[in-house]
């Protein structure tokens, strides 16, 4: 009896052994929307520190942005999905709700790090009744780049609401030497709806509720677009988009403009197809030494202001293998969070900020990472601290149309539309009242489903 005890324990730990080395031989299925070479590079080496330290393998696999929603549905109906997905916001509920993703894990994964740890604007975004869809990762937000040299010699305020922005423009604008602002005004760009998002979302106003369609509620709207028709009107005549707006806040010619964190490392001159002309020297830091940022906007009808952002999220999958994934994402996000920052630091804010030792250990690491493209630099030889306090405290209140409302969907075919630019550009152009404009933008919109 005992000897037959013996053989059957040993044939069981036979048995585990092998089916323990079977696990650990399937390595991990982890898909990226950071598909560009040097980016998969350092995600291909952060994989590896990760095998290092835990013996769990990872295969890195890029996935086009504009194909991760077809590819993500065709691999759950298939019973195929990855075990971690890198993507961006757009598909963070959707795939929660069509139980792509394990919204339990992702939960955990915050729980064990510490939810007071991350930005709340990035997790609200991803916020479910019972915990979280996926982790957060990291994010930008959309920034009033301004002069703050200007503002300071003239005795100004940030241009944090629509106040001080219209008083700045009243002592600024001085064309053609210098315009109070650039906006967007271009219909067919993109550019001009993420700028009218912002700045109706500094205002509360959206067009969607919980239900979908709603109407903009006419007061807010009406004092949105007063305001953005009045930086039109601080701005040059044309057809304006990104490119001017960028051109003329670098050659010195414009006192605020609004754009995203990408402009961080070419005003400080370290890319060389995008040079400040402020001066004669291209590679001058001039031009960044003079430049202060706002993220959080607010007008007259919502005091907290908001910030329009881009958040990026790790989903745990419903075939994952649970554990490793969950391991393998919290690594990501606490021993390896430098790692993956770095893939391209002026465009991934630090969402979570530190750690249970440091409340700000990751903003901290975050503005030590270089930057650029023909030449590289840490953000804290460029910008003094409040300036990259500013850039990282938009994320609290960062927040797109539809997204706490489930709505982010029919509230991207409504930007995509285009018709809240056109109608706003009608009315720049006096072709409309503000009633009018109002009334036009609810009625086109409402044909959207």
């Amino acid at each position: 009896m005992f000897g037959r005890n013996i053989l059957r324990t040993t044939a069981l730990v036979g048995t585990l052994a092998f089916a323990m080395s079977a696990a650990q031989a399937e390595a991990l299925r982890f898909w990226t929307t950071e598909e560009q070479p040097a980016r998969l590079a350092k995600q291909e080496a952060m994989a590896k520190a990760f095998t290092e330290k835990t013996g769990i393998e990872v295969n890195v696999i890029p996935v086009t942005e504009k194909d991760m929603g077809t590819r993500a549905t065709a691999a759950y109906a298939a019973g195929d999905l990855p075990d971690v997905i890198y993507h961006p916001l757009i598909h963070v509920l959707p795939w929660a709700e069509a139980g792509i993703i394990d919204t339990d894990a992702a939960t955990e994964v915050i729980e064990d790090l510490e939810e007071g740890t991350f930005a709340s604007g990035a997790l609200n975004m991803a916020a479910l009744p019972d915990g979280y869809a996926a982790v957060p990762v990291d994010g930008w937000t959309q920034m009033i780049v301004y002069r703050k040299d200007l503002f300071d010699a003239a005795g100004l305020e940030a241009p944090n609401t629509y106040a001080s922005i219209l008083a700045a423009i009243e002592k600024l604008h001085n064309p053609p030497e210098q315009f109070g602002f650039v906006a967007a005004t271009k219909i067919d760009e993109s550019f001009m709806s993420q700028l009218l998002e912002h700045v109706l979302l500094a205002n509360g106003a959206t067009p969607v509720d919980k239900n979908g369609f709603k109407g903009f509620d006419e007061k807010k709207l009406a004092e949105a677009l007063t305001f953005y028709k009045a930086l039109a009107k601080a701005s040059p005549p044309g057809d304006l988009y990104w490119k001017q707006s960028r051109e003329l806040y670098f050659a010195g010619k414009a006192a605020m403009i609004i754009w995203s964190p990408f402009i961080l490392d070419e005003l400080a001159g370290l890319r060389d197809s995008a040079p400040p002309t402020i001066n004669d020297d291209p590679t001058s830091k001039e031009l960044a030494g003079k430049t202060g940022v706002v993220t959080t906007l607010s007008g007259p009808s919502n005091k907290a202001g908001a910030a329009w952002g881009d958040i990026r999220y790790f989903s745990i999958t419903n075939d994952a293998d649970t554990e490793a994934a969950q391991q393998f994402v919290e690594y990501s996000m606490n021993e390896g969070y430098m790692a993956t920052l770095s893939i391209a630091p002026e465009g991934k804010f630090p969402v979570r900020r530190g750690n249970a030792e440091d409340k700000e250990a990751f903003i901290k690491g975050w503005a030590t990472l270089p930057v650029g493209v023909d030449r590289k630099a840490p953000l804290t030889e460029l910008y003094p601290a409040e300036t990259i306090s500013q850039i990282v405290e938009g994320l609290d209140t960062a927040s797109r149309w539809g997204v706490k409302e489930g709505q982010l969907s029919l509230a991207s075919k409504i930007l995509n539309s285009m018709a809240i630019n056109r109608y706003t550009r009608e009315f720049i152009d006096d072709e409309l009242t503000a009633e009018e404009a109002v009334a036009r933008i609810n009625q086109e919109l409402a044909k959207i489903k």
